[in-house]
């Protein structure tokens, strides 16, 4: 049973875009806004409003899991891929997290095994490891790739049961 899923409509690109439409229609009535504000809000809100809605009805698949392993897609609004495939045998676990902010941005990030050679996206060198033990120092230090859940929904159920057919050894495992 192979776990897909698609970038798509949710409720964060719906308020992205109600706040945007409405920002639009502000700039556009409110009488005593200068003309410089106009000029700066509106074309801000109306690209901001397109590019949302392109990336939430384009369809690109954000996170696929299947017997080759794990494929973390790319960014759905460019046209360049940038989906990352990552084969069983560098997963040593796969792990659910959330970076602790004022958003409480839920991620799935891959431990991967010592030696595993470096994939686009990956968190390697001092530098990144220091950034990402600020952003979130409850990860373990062997996941060097994640993904934000963001413009899609993770099922933890369906998830968990592709890996375990997929990979039995590999563990799903979630450190909030």
């Amino acid at each position: 049973m192979v776990y897909e899923v698609r970038y798509g409509w949710n409720r964060k690109n719906v308020f992205i875009i109600i706040f945007l439409a409405i920002g639009a229609v502000g700039a556009v009535t409110l009488p005593d806004k200068p003309l410089y504000a106009r000029i700066l809000v509106l074309p801000f809100c109306v690209v901001g409003g397109l590019f949302t809605a392109y990336s939430a009805m384009n369809g690109k698949v954000a996170l696929r899991v299947d017997e080759t392993g794990v494929l973390f897609g790319g960014n759905p609004a460019l046209r360049r891929s940038g989906a990352v495939h990552v084969p069983w045998q560098d997963i040593t676990a796969v792990v659910l997290w959330r970076q602790h902010s004022a958003a409480s941005i839920p991620y799935i990030g891959l431990a991967r095994r010592e030696g595993a050679p470096a994939v686009p996206g990956s968190i390697r060198g001092p530098v990144g490891r220091t950034a990402m033990r600020a952003l979130a120092p409850h990860l373990p230090a062997d996941v060097d790739i994640s993904r934000p859940e963001s413009g899609w929904g993770l099922d933890r159920e369906r998830l968990s049961a592709a890996v375990s057919l997929f990979a039995p050894g590999v563990p799903v495992v979630d450190v909030g």
